[in-house]
């Protein structure tokens, strides 16, 4: 099997004997362009944070349709493309911010969805825009770990249902999306580089005050008036965090992955706001022909942000040759992730909606 360790510096990982097979991204057959938001916000609002953000239009999941019923179509797709039996999935792990349940566990609910053995490892991962690097590291050191051979990564969030439709700085903004990602051992893949950190201090930031089980434990005097169930964004302390952490995580990234620009085919980011990946590119000297962005289309899909660029915006590369691509994911917890991985050829690569 491959292995995993750290290197010199504690942040850096680096594991081998794992490859990505296939990335299936389902989106909410709704387009909601922003015309919609007219009978909330003035024409000149809208255009603002247009502007800002660059979200031109985003998918909104319909009422009952939730985060599992989009990774449940993306994985089922997936399965049925990569012509995988279900009784080879060793372990699925869902990572989402919005949940089915607080308990039990939506990865437990879509292995019984999915079919899959009672063999099967099921858990969930609480994390939002950093995820996809998370998560793709977590699967790659569990079947390093864990002799295991086939793992389902589901990736996704539906930030609509917990925006607060009155609050400009979040309801324009975001969209829906679920994904699932097929990853399995091999012993001829090349290693893969990841660095992960993350710093809760900036919590408060980017947050839905109520707890389910403890109510309102906030103190914070921002939220005053606000409803407590909703999300709040500080948009000018994210910009901050995201301006000073992520020039950093590029280079950490690309330091440890002794690799050039030019050696990338790819420099995948969290689509968190337009104007803000604009100033990362300048800062961090990054070729805009090699920084795909769908934000206009999608809007901030959250932890299904970079799958989905995958998707879409990375299809046909990823579908017919091998392609060197560094991820970038940033923003809630604090909370960020990267990493430097050889994707492609993938048996499937694709959209589907619901």
């Amino acid at each position: 099997m491959g292995d995993t360790r750290l290197i010199d510096e504690p942040k850096v990982r680096i594991t081998s004997g794992t490859s990505i097979v296939g990335v299936v991204s389902c989106v909410p057959e709704i387009n909601v362009g922003n015309d919609y938001f007219l009978d909330r916000f003035s024409s000149e609002e809208i255009s603002d944070v247009s502007k800002m953000t660059g979200v031109q239009s985003r998918r909104r999941a319909p009422n009952g349709v939730r985060t599992e019923d989009l990774c449940f179509a993306a994985a089922n797709t997936l399965l049925d493309k990569l012509g995988w039996e279900r009784s080879s999935v060793d372990a699925i792990i869902f990572m989402s911010q919005t949940p089915s349940h607080v308990l039990p566990a939506t990865a437990c609910k879509l292995q019984s969805q999915l079919e899959l053995s009672s063999s099967c490892i099921a858990f969930d991962v609480n994390l939002g825009c950093s995820a996809y690097p998370y998560g793709v590291w977590l699967c790659s050191s569990l079947i390093n770990g864990e002799s295991l051979k086939r793992v389902l990564l589901l990736v996704g969030d539906t930030i609509s249902s917990i925006s607060d439709p009155n609050d400009r700085a979040t309801a324009m903004l975001f969209g829906d999306a679920g994904t699932a990602t097929a990853i399995e051992y091999t012993d001829s893949s090349s290693e893969s580089v990841f660095v992960l950190g993350s710093d809760g201090s900036g919590a408060a930031n980017l947050i839905v005050p109520n707890s389910p089980i403890y109510g309102n434990v906030s103190l914070d005097t921002r939220l005053k008036e606000r409803d407590m169930d909703k999300l709040y964004m500080d948009g000018g302390a994210i910009f901050n965090f995201t301006l000073k952490r992520v020039p950093a995580l590029v280079n950490s990234l690309l330091t440890a992955a002794n690799g050039s620009l030019d050696e990338f085919d790819g420099f995948l980011f969290h689509q968190a706001n337009k104007f803000m990946l604009n100033h990362l590119c300048k800062k961090s000297r990054l070729p805009l022909d090699k920084v795909p962005m769908n934000i206009e289309e999608f809007g901030n899909t959250s932890s299904a942000s970079i799958p989905l660029l995958m998707t879409t915006r990375m299809q046909s590369e990823l579908s017919q040759r091998r392609n060197h691509i560094a991820m970038f994911g940033f923003g809630v917890g604090y909370s960020w992730g990267a990493a430097s991985v050889d994707i492609g050829p993938l048996k499937c690569v694709e959209t589907i909606e619901l």
